[in-house]
């Protein structure tokens, strides 16, 4: 592969280190060339590093600049331009316009705060940058937050890809240093002297924790617009004996073998090298809980997290690791481990090479039919609709990882961060039909969208999108979804038309389904019997779950019985639910939770039943993540549940179910199950419930594996299904 990378010249720090290291990985089986935009001591030091370099000679001179760059990329014909920063962002867009190469660049910092304390520059430079980055055809992003960052200012998910920073560990010696009992322990920083590092919030944490501890020393590494101001604070709050300004450093490892606790206080960050530089030399650290920073340090395991601005917890975090030699052993030895396996200059490099091979291959496709439109009831706040699109896109892209797809939410934000996926709002009538001329797949994406018990306009929508996708060439599928009711007779006359004429395949996720089908004579479409996505879902590790439930205030190991309720007209008669929470905690010991599925709209519900209750109960106080609703589901004794997503998370974990049947799809799902714990909600009763709680019990809570497994099983239809269509070549 030919690579050219192109670089302001200016680039100091973390920023410096990414470009030189990367780029001497690279050339170890790539072509590579590196483009410098001014002559500095950063293209010196490449050249002396081997790469191979152009440079610029006057840097202030833009048409000078571009010249070059033209004239270096029409000799060296790279199949990829990346870009590191302001400058060489513009003039890879500018590149990428005459030449049309793939362009990308690495997000090393929040664009919005690189000019932090500056505003003339922040006017000029910050702007021109913003308009750059979003010209760019993709972005590295150095930690999982700053790619959230990237999708929240409108650059496409599917455009970006996470590399985190990598240093190389192979020299590094794998030994603690001891201090002598009355020796100096010293805190280090290792930061630009500039507002977003906020080093003097360090420095009024260093005063504190000397008051207690006189052997405590402070080096502070680096240079920048704050220097003389910091100097001045330090003198003012009398550490400055205490206190070393060393300048820039070039040779970092010297730097932090000299340091026994690494500490960086900024507001924001990506992905600091500081901390892997620290790490390789065995320095325990202490860090501010921003940006990619978790993504290293596991709070009390490999460091210690502060929340940004807390003084007093820096204060006390140094003090505590100042005295406690063993503390730092540990913290420095666990931290020096994780960044040697996970954060390593030969696995950036492997990150960095396979997320070219991905550009490429988007570049290649970008003229052709490619990706899905998936449409749904989504954005609306619903876990069981949430985890419909999961399982989904996660299904998609197990056929096909670089598939591009557009989603149609009500929340285009949350569905974006949450599925990495790209997203329209789903009256978005142009936008939506635009996506579908360059789309393979339409897919009708699970729940019950065929229906009019809502509202015929709801039933109205959905038919035009199903027209809309073949018309607009799209194959069509819908998939894992439930059918009905569609009582009305012109309503069911109208939805066979669109069904017969428009859709290929459909996979049901219950027998009702299909018998409503039949019921409406649609016999065009391929029809199959499967079940629904989200039964391929995983639940959170342990350690999450066991978290989620600590958050709740509930005692994880407690028997629990769940009940998972909803607002729905008719059901009035509370007092019998609240009798089954109290019998199942009187007589089995179960503590009674209320699940909101659908937040917060099942909220209410729960607080009217509890208010009922005599026995101790726990009404979720925050949304979970549907993985987390999974992982906890399946820790229950007994669901007892009206949501339908609620019976199909608990079956997917084993755990048996006791069906509130508000519409026909719980009485189908729990039926095709071959069960008949299932309650009509006109003829809920304790005397049924309490039934079948005491059957359930009778069987010593006994888990429902083999409902779990025929679930699954039945799911395969629908991948299988979708890949199907893909297969087949696209309509023009």
């Amino acid at each position: 592969m030919k690579i050219m990378h192109f670089a302001g010249g200016g680039d100091i720090g973390g920023a410096k280190t990414h470009i030189l290291s990367l780029g001497q990985e690279l050339m170890a089986h790539n072509q590579f060339r590196l483009v410098s935009f001014r002559q500095s001591s950063f293209s010196e030091e490449a050249k002396e590093k081997g790469l191979e370099v152009v440079e610029v000679a006057s840097a202030w001179n833009f048409a000078a600049c571009l010249r070059v760059a033209l004239r270096a990329v029409d000799e060296f014909q790279p199949d990829i331009i990346h870009c590191h920063g302001a400058k060489a962002n513009l003039m890879g867009v500018l590149v990428k316009k005459l030449r049309h190469i793939p362009v990308c660049t690495t997000v090393h910092s929040d664009p919005r705060r690189d000019y932090m304390g500056m505003p003339l520059k922040q006017l000029v430079f910050g702007s021109i940058n913003a308009r750059a980055l979003k010209k760019m055809d993709f972005y590295m992003a150095v930690a999982g937050e700053m790619e959230q960052r990237l999708i929240k200012m409108g650059m496409d998910p599917q455009r970006i890809f996470v590399i985190h920073n990598g240093l190389d560990f192979t020299a590094a010696r794998d030994k603690f240093r001891a201090k002598a009992p009355d020796g100096e322990i010293v805190v280090g920083i290792a930061a630009r002297l500039t507002p977003i590092k906020n080093i003097p919030l360090l420095l009024h944490a260093f005063a504190a924790a000397l008051a207690r501890n006189p052997r405590l020393r402070l080096k502070i590494a680096g240079s920048g617009e704050d220097e003389e101001q910091l100097k001045l604070l330090a003198k003012k709050l009398h550490i400055d004996q205490q206190t070393e300004f060393v300048g820039w450093i070039s040779d970092m490892k010297a730097f932090f073998r000299d340091v026994d606790i690494n500490v960086l206080s900024s507001l924001s960050e990506t992905f600091p090298y500081s901390l892997l530089e620290g790490a390789y030399e065995h320095c325990a650290a202490i860090a501010s809980n921003v940006g990619g920073i978790p993504d290293l340090i596991q709070d009390g395991v490999s460091g210690l997290l502060f929340a940004s601005n807390d003084e007093q917890a820096l204060a006390e975090d140094i003090y505590r690791l100042s005295i406690d030699e063993e503390l730092r052993r540990t913290l420095a030895d666990n931290l020096f481990e994780r960044a040697r396996q996970e954060f390593s200059l030969a696995n950036m490099c492997r990150v960095q090479e396979h997320a070219y091979d991905l550009m490429l291959e988007r570049s290649h496709h970008q003229r052709q039919r490619w990706g899905a439109v998936i449409c749904g009831a989504y954005g609306r706040g619903n876990s069981g609709d949430e985890a419909i699109l999961q399982a989904i896109v996660a299904q998609m892209r197990q056929i096909d990882a670089n598939m591009p797809l557009t989603v149609l939410s009500r929340d285009k934000m949350d569905t974006r961060c949450k599925n990495k996926t790209n997203a329209i709002y789903i009256f978005n009538i142009y936008s939506f039909l635009k996506h579908l001329r360059h789309s393979q797949i339409f897919i009708n994406g699970g729940g019950s969208l065929i229906q009019d018990v809502t509202s015929s306009r709801s039933l109205y929508f959905y038919l035009f999108t199903l027209w809309a996708a073949r018309l607009c060439g799209c194959r069509v599928i819908m998939y894992g979804c439930g059918i009905g009711p569609v009582k009305k007779g012109l309503n069911q006359r109208l939805a066979a038309a669109v069904l017969n004429k428009n859709v290929e395949i459909i996979t049901l996720r219950d027998s009702n389904s299909l018998a409503a089908l039949e019921e409406m004579r649609v016999t065009a479409p391929r029809v199959m019997l499967s079940a629904d996505p989200t039964v391929t879902l995983h639940k959170a590790p342990p350690e999450i779950v066991r978290e989620a439930f600590v958050r709740e205030q509930i005692p994880p190991d407690v028997p629990k019985i769940g009940f998972c309720l909803r607002p729905w007209p008719g059901f009035r008669n509370l007092e019998e639910i609240a009798a089954a929470a109290d019998y199942a905690y009187r007589q089995y010991g179960l503590t009674p939770l209320f699940i909101p599925i659908e937040w917060p709209k099942d909220i209410e519900i729960a607080h009217r039943v509890a208010d009922l209750m005599h026995a101790p109960y726990y009404i979720f106080q925050e949304r979970h993540e549907v993985d987390e609703l999974i992982g906890m589901l399946g820790e229950l004794k007994l669901v007892v549940g009206m949501r339908l997503h609620s019976l199909i998370f608990a079956t997917s974990c084993g755990t048996p179910v006791i069906g509130i049947s508000y519409d026909i799809k719980v009485d189908s799902f729990i039926r095709d199950l071959g069960s008949l714990d299932c309650i009509p909600l006109r003829q809920l009763n304790f005397a049924e419930l309490k039934r079948q709680i005491d059957q359930i019990a009778a069987s010593g809570f006994a888990r429902a594996d083999a409902a779990a497994a025929k679930l699954r099983l039945n799911e395969e239809i629908n991948i299988a299904s979708a890949r199907e269509l893909l297969e087949l070549p696209a309509e023009a």
